[in-house]
């Protein structure tokens, strides 16, 4: 499974950018879907999921500007980011899991860079 995450780049502040995360597998087969972002110097933390059957959740620090969505029968996941903000800075991830025998896969893209200039 490969997972490839763009749609970074920079923008002012109050601005908006749409991230994509292109699977190589059918959203559906995972359970659960995922964006994640790394500041520098810091821990990287979980920003928004969406389970395969749509339900979906947002980190306090982004709830009500953004808004992840992905169809099932297809193979790419969204970050619609609005009113963005110099802390919203980081390399932005996503993830996929997938239930397995015995536990489940964890995939990971490669991260996209999004700056937000003040």
């Amino acid at each position: 499974v490969q997972l490839q995450a763009s749609g970074g780049g920079l923008v002012q502040a109050g601005g908006s950018l749409r991230l994509s995360c292109a699977v190589s597998s059918r959203i559906s087969s995972f359970y659960d879907m995922g964006w994640y972002r790394q500041a520098p110097g810091k821990q990287r933390e979980w920003v928004s999921s969406i389970t395969r059957h749509g339900t979906t959740n947002y980190a306090d620090s982004v709830k009500g500007r953004f808004t992840i969505s992905g169809d099932s029968a297809k193979t790419t996941v969204y970050l619609q980011m609005n009113s963005l903000k110099p802390e919203d800075t980081a390399v932005y991830f996503c993830r996929a899991r997938r239930l397995a025998v015995g536990g489940e896969l964890d995939f990971w893209g490669q991260g996209t860079l999004v700056t937000v200039s003040s």
